[in-house]
């Protein structure tokens, strides 16, 4: 194909521009180059030079380091810098682990008890806020004795076989503090001594500022109860103490201990010279996803002896809530166990003094906690006896009069006053009490309370199994919802069941006695009742729903064998018919009462304000 002038010319040109686009830009290329050796050679210039000068600059430090070594003027030096050393102690009881960090126990394990999970209880877990604390002058300022690092722990044994443990600290010439343990071959319980030579110098003014950071773990399986049974316990001026939905306390008399104590287990501490002051704080966990049971701070105050040398002693207790070892502990520590306080104080004595007594005398004899629970209840309903029988006396007598007073009901018609009138009048002259049968229910409120707190507090009961309770210390389950219901729980408890279906027999039975089944309120109480029941009773322990299934059943079955052996119903009708002929007395009660009902009968004639 030909080419004409202006194609050849366009060629050209474009020849042109392609070379010249072609040559600037080689040349561009090349400078960049250029100027990026450049820049890399200057950066390992400037690199050289500078490690160059960190070589010397080190080398001169480390000659000055090795001429001028800086010197301890404190003499507290390798305490604020250390090397934390564990070192473990246990006898048959409890297993130990101290650290020099501190010079105090960071771990302690209860051999004899598992928790829910099947571990070893422990009251003082690794890695758990659980630390005891006070400042020290350090000479260059205030610190914590948490924080400072011991010398390497010594253990000595001891010929009567107990082992002795000491921290010391790294203090100056003319001054030493140690933390002495002493654990005993056969106790809950760690002696404590903080040994202080020239404490003026480690102390201002002599005070002694303990603090205590406690973290209670969780151990039972229902740990709703575990979190309400929490509590600070303590002994102000001698005087036992504690506190659980109140939060705080401050002292100002002598405190001689202080304990941390959950439903089985407690930490305590014991001063024996006593705490001058101070103030405690608890705080109770409400996650429910947390293993944390509470949280406890105790802040005490003492004073140290103004003398060249001195010495505190204290006692650390780590141990279950056993009433005989803690009465060997220290005065009133036994109040510990939730035996009854505040307004069930009253149920305590029964505890200490009738049921605790009774039971260990059983459970002495028997190896099964079920068949001491059940003889328990059998003596419970045998030292009450005599009052149940004339309860059910009264109630037969009821019964009796029914046929009567529903003879008069037709005679007097609607009007409930004269019924009133009328049914009263004639209980009086029967020698009937309509109260008498009230008596086994109220009997049953001051036992029930004493055994709940009993049974909720003996740790004789963790772990032991009866029938298909696997824990008698807490509610048993033969169904798991996997879920929980709002107010009843996530389970079934059998035994619940089996108290509320012989307490709705025993509610039906009443029913049968009462002469005057009008009130709708009666009525239906016998099915109203055992719902209120079941909710109450699905999270209580075992070893309490049982009793009350035992119970139950011996007065259904004291109620059968009096109402068809013992009691004559002839006898009894016989008994009243010769009451009314007697002639009655009337009390300055029951004129006044009769006086009233008849000045009300009268405005109801008149049309006045009792008119119905």
């Amino acid at each position: 194909m030909g080419m004409d002038r202006n194609t050849v010319i366009g060629f050209v040109l474009l020849g042109l521009l392609l070379f010249l686009y072609l040559y600037l830009n080689t040349k561009s290329s090349h400078e960049l180059e250029a100027q990026r050796k450049h820049i890399a050679d200057s950066i390992a210039v400037v690199t050289r030079a500078r490690e160059a000068a960190a070589v010397k600059e080190a080398a001169t430090q480390q000659d000055t380091t090795t001429v001028h070594q800086p010197v301890d003027t404190t003499g507290f030096n390798p305490a604020l810098k250390g090397t934390e050393q564990l070192l473990t102690v246990e006898n048959e009881l409890i297993k130990v682990v101290f650290s020099n960090k501190g010079g105090q126990p960071v771990d302690v394990e209860l051999k004899k008890f598992k928790s829910y999970d099947s571990t070893p209880v422990r009251l003082v877990t690794p890695g758990t806020d659980n630390r005891i604390s006070y400042p020290i002058n350090t000479g260059s300022g205030a610190a914590d004795i948490a924080e400072l690092y011991f010398k390497a722990g010594e253990v000595v044994k001891n010929a009567d076989g107990s082992q002795t443990v000491r921290f010391r600290l790294p203090s100056p010439s003319g001054q030493s503090l140690e933390h002495e343990f002493i654990l005993p071959a056969n106790d809950y319980v760690l002696d404590w001594n903080v040994n202080i030579n020239n404490p003026g110098k480690y102390f201002a003014q002599n005070n002694f500022n303990f603090g205590w950071h406690a973290q209670l773990g969780r151990s039972q399986k229902n740990i709703i109860d575990e979190r309400r049974l929490a509590s600070v316990c303590y002994s102000e001026d001698n005087q036992f103490d504690y506190i659980s939905s109140k939060t705080e306390r401050t002292f100002e008399k002598p405190v001689q201990w202080v304990s941390v104590s959950q439903q089985f287990f407690n930490t305590t501490v014991i001063a024996k010279n006593g705490f001058a002051s101070g103030a405690i704080h608890l705080m109770k966990e409400t996650a429910d996803t947390a293993n944390t049971v509470g949280r406890a701070e105790v802040a005490l105050q003492a004073k140290i002896p103004a003398t060249a040398v001195a010495t505190l002693p204290f006692r650390l207790y780590y141990g279950p809530n056993d009433f005989n070892i803690l009465d060997k502990e220290a005065p009133g520590m036994t109040h510990i166990i939730d035996l009854g306080r505040n307004l069930y104080s009253f149920v305590r004595p029964v505890n200490v003094y009738i049921i605790m007594p009774v039971f260990n005398f059983f459970k002495a004899h028997i190896a099964n906690y079920g068949i001491a629970i059940l003889l328990l209840t059998l003596f419970i309903r045998l030292f009450t006896s005599p009052l149940v029988y004339s309860s059910y006396l009264s109630g037969a007598k009821m019964k009796a009069l029914r046929p009567e007073i529903e003879a008069m009901k037709k005679r007097v018609g609607d009007d409930q006053q004269q019924v009133g009138m009328e049914q009263m009048k004639l209980f009086r002259e029967a020698g009937v009490n309509p109260l008498g049968g009230c008596i086994p229910a109220l009997l049953q409120i001051p036992i029930f309370f004493a055994l709940y707190s009993f049974f909720n507090t003996n740790i004789g009961l963790r772990g032991e199994t009866f029938l298909w309770s696997h824990d008698l210390s807490t509610y048993d389950s033969i169904l798991n919802f996997g879920f929980s219901i709002p107010g009843y729980g996530d389970h079934v408890s059998l035994f619940a069941l089996l108290a509320v279906v012989t307490s709705f027999l025993i509610s039906l039975y009443g029913m049968s006695m009462t002469p005057d089944q009008s009130n709708p309120a009666m009525k239906y109480m016998p099915y109203i009742m055992p719902v209120f029941l079941l909710v109450f009773f699905n999270r209580l322990a075992s070893a309490l729903t049982w009793y009350y299934t035992v119970s139950n059943v011996i007065t259904l079955a004291l109620q059968f064998v009096i109402q068809n052996y013992i009691i004559d119903h002839a006898k009894i009708l016989a008994k009243l018919q010769e009451n009314r002929t007697k002639p009655k007395t009337k009390s300055k009660w029951q004129e006044r009462l009769e006086q009233m009902q008849e000045a009300q009968k009268e405005a109801q004639k008149k049309g006045g304000p009792g008119r119905k």
